[in-house]
Formats: structure tokens, C-alpha cells, sequence
């Protein structure tokens, strides 16, 4: 027994609550457990109780052993003053004569519970509840995928605040930022970063209409300028980097761009040519997809070839095969679940304009669903994703909650937990 599952089973009130008896041996009721208390003091507030033929309301603390409450001094702290009735597992001390009422649970609930949060708790499969939860019904995933999904956005949405304190609230230079590091993927996520911080909106702005100036800075800044090239067009960025990387002192002091363990569509090379490409066709990126309406809109945006340059190289002075250098259907779908979904999410929930949160949410239902460990990993539970919206909600799942047992914080746990009530 844990604590936080002892919470569990009062908050939802699953035990057996027939002819309950205090130690005194008055008889007892529970009118409502309270409400949890996520902060200092008792565990649970305003919660009712009849002993006899008294109402009390107060709040509840809870423990493993009655004991508890000496080893935790509460007796000398003044928070715990108005408790109307201590909870617990184990009776350890006689409680006949205690000033508050005390409950033990030990006997009261179900062994198969019990038993059935144990073996979760030791599982080694891909999720603990892997056997059963194709048993939970489509309602009740449908408002747990969404309440998943908001809080997957949440979570994301804290990386767009904490830019905007940087940049004096600057929401083209945040999503600038973010959407430098979605090019970059895992590898170079925080190089690419590194590269959209040096080169503001605002030096770019300058050079938004000579596609080569723009590699130069973004290729250049990123370290992959440094060698000695034979190359006419590498040489003619090197020169044009180093030009203007004296014009506007730019810095380096960060990690140059690695390839290592990626394809080569995905080489850093391509990936800032593309992100080049798209700064060139567009300016003011993000009010454009505030004002779109249509996802369609937002993948031919992101719909951007390299320069031909890049048709028959994916590395400087290594010609290849030709193959222009699209971003392609799946890198589209990358940047809009991971970062413009995101960022419209945060900047509708700032300025409290729910058109835009729930405009992302549409885009999100409208995406096919991802293909990744994660997800094939629930269809073989039986669990399969239709779109990107459940798909980033079994994410959020499986990352938040069940990689961290968080199976009493779950509504599928709390789902299958309920079925084995019976004591």
C-alpha cells in the first residue's frame, strides 16, 4: 500500500462502506470525501461526515498507519487542528480514546484491486494495462484523448512562454525560433535554435529576397562554412557568409550541426537550405497561418524545394544523384503537430482567444495520424489511432502517464481499476 493509492481509494470511495464503525464503536457515514488538497496540509478539504446523528464537515488526512500522524509531528502543527477524521490502512495504536475519529480501510477493499495494482505497478510491457484496456468504452477515451491533448499543449505551450519573456513578447521571433528547431529535428534541434537566435527576423528581413544570402547566413552560422571547398556555388556562400558575418558581428558559440545516424534528406545541409527556401517565399510566417482557415493553406506554405543547387548534392562538393529536395508530406506534418499547433495553442490561450486553441485542435483532427513506436505500439493493444489529434493524445499518454505508472491519475486506470471492486 501506498499513500497515493490510499488516496485513491478514498477520493473515489472504493471500498466497502457497509456498517461502518469507528474504534469507539459509534456508528459512522460518509456524506462526501472532500476534495484532494494539492497543497500544505491535510490531504483532503470539506469533506462530510455523520457520526451518530452529527454532521461534521472538515477536512481528512490520511496515512498508512495510524501512527503516521505522531511520526509526522501533526499533533504540534496547527494545520491539522480541524481534521474531523483520520484515514488509514493499518490501525497500529489503540485509537478507542483518540480525539479524532479513525477509519481503517485494510479490510474493506477489494483483494482483486489490490492485486490488480500490484501487477501493474511490476509490469514490464509496453504499458501496464496492455491486457485490458481495449475493455475501456470509446466514451471514455473520447474525453480522455481530448483532455490528454490540452494537456500535451499545455505542456508545449510553456517553451513559446518561456521564449516571449526573452524577446520582449516578440511572437514572429518566437515562432521563428521554435520552427528553426522543428527543422533541425532531435539531432540539431538546439544548434538550429542556436542558428534562429543569432539571425533575428530582422537582419533576415534584409535579405529575404536573395535566396543565396540567405544559405550563407543560415549554413554559414550553423558551422558547415569552415572547410576548403572546390565547389563554385560553396565557395560562393563561404565568401558571402564571411561578408556578412563581419557586417553583423555574428557569434558562434554554440555546437556546429552534426549528421551523424540520419538519413540524408534529413542532413543539416538540406534541412537549412528548406528553411531558407521558406524564409525567401514568405515573410511574416506565423500572422499568415493566424489567418489561415484551412490546413491546406498551411501545407502549401510549408511546401518548399531547396535551391537547385541542392537537386544533385545533399553534402557540398559530393554530387548525387538528382532528386529536387522537398519538405515533404511527413516534415509538413512534423512542423505543424509539433510546432505550429503548439504555438497557435499558446497564443490563443494568452490573449484569450479560443478561435485560435480550438483552430488548432481542428488542424490537429484533420492530420493523418503519426506512425512512430509509440502509436504502433497501442494498436497492438488494440488501441489504433485515425488522426494526429489521438495520436498526439496517446503520446501524451504514454510519455506522461503510463512510463511513470501514473495508473491512479489515469481515466483508463480508473476505468479498470472500478471493475474489480468486488470484495
Amino acid at each position: 500500500m501506498t499513500e497515493r493509492l490510499l488516496q485513491f481509494i478514498w477520493q473515489f470511495q472504493y471500498f466497502n462502506k457497509n456498517q461502518l464503525q469507528l474504534p469507539g464503536g459509534e456508528t459512522f457515514e460518509i456524506i462526501h470525501p472532500g476534495a484532494l488538497n494539492t497543497n500544505q496540509g491535510p490531504d483532503f478539504l470539506a469533506a462530510s461526515i455523520r457520526i451518530g446523528k452529527a454532521t461534521i464537515i472538515g477536512p481528512v488526512e490520511l496515512h498508512i498507519k495510524t501512527s503516521g500522524w505522531y511520526k509526522h509531528a501533526h499533533q504540534h502543527d496547527h494545520n491539522y487542528d480541524k481534521v474531523i477524521l483520520h484515514v488509514v490502512w493499518e490501525d497500529d495504536l489503540d485509537s478507542s480514546a483518540s480525539p479524532i475519529p479513525v477509519l481503517s480501510l485494510r479490510d474493506r477493499v477489494s483483494k482483486i484491486l489490490l492485486q490488480q495494482y500490484a501487477d501493474w505497478m511490476n509490469s514490464r510491457w509496453f504499458i501496464a494495462c496492455e491486457k485490458q484496456i481495449a475493455q475501456v468504452s470509446n466514451i471514455t477515451w473520447l474525453s480522455w484523448n481530448e483532455r490528454l491533448l490540452v494537456e500535451r499543449l499545455q505542456r508545449k505551450s510553456k517553451m513559446a512562454f518561456d521564449y516571449l519573456q526573452q524577446n520582449n513578447q516578440h511572437w514572429e521571433e518566437t515562432f521563428w525560433w521554435l520552427l528553426a528547431r522543428n527543422f533541425g529535428i532531435r539531432v540539431n534541434a538546439e544548434t538550429f535554435e542556436a542558428v534562429a537566435r543569432s539571425l533575428s527576423l530582422s537582419i533576415l528581413g534584409k535579405h529575404r529576397n536573395q535566396l543565396v544570402q540567405l544559405e550563407a547566413l543560415l549554413i554559414g552560422q550553423a558551422g558547415l562554412l569552415t572547410k576548403e571547398f572546390t565547389d563554385d556555388y560553396a565557395l560562393l556562400l563561404k565568401d558571402t557568409y564571411h561578408f556578412y558575418k563581419s557586417k553583423y558581428n555574428l557569434k558562434q558559440n554554440f555546437q556546429a550541426a552534426a549528421f551523424l545516424r540520419m538519413r540524408p534528406a534529413s542532413f543539416p545541409t538540406i534541412r537549412l537550405a528548406q528553411l531558407g527556401a521558406l524564409v525567401h517565399q514568405s515573410g511574416h510566417l506565423f500572422s499568415k497561418i493566424k489567418e489561415f482557415t484551412s490546413i491546406q493553406d498551411v501545407k502549401a506554405l510549408l511546401d518548399v524545394t531547396a535551391s537547385g543547387y541542392w537537386d544533385n548534392h545533399y553534402i557540398f562538393d559530393q554530387p548525387s544523384l538528382e532528386r529536387p529536395k522537398r519538405t515533404g508530406d511527413m516534415m509538413v506534418n512534423n512542423i505543424i503537430i509539433n510546432t505550429i499547433v503548439p504555438t497557435l495553442f499558446a497564443y490563443g490561450h494568452q490573449r484569450q482567444e479560443q478561435e485560435y486553441k480550438d483552430k488548432a485542435l481542428r488542424w490537429l483532427e484533420a492530420l493523418e495520424t503519426e506512425d512512430n513506436t509509440i502509436t504502433r505500439g497501442f494498436t497492438g493493444c488494440g488501441i489504433a489511432s485515425r488522426s494526429a489529434f489521438q495520436s498526439q493524445a496517446l503520446i501524451e499518454l504514454k510519455s506522461q502517464y503510463c512510463d511513470h505508472k501514473r495508473c491512479l491519475d489515469c481515466a483508463v486506470g480508473n476505468t479498470l481499476l472500478k471493475k474489480n471492486l468486488v470484495m
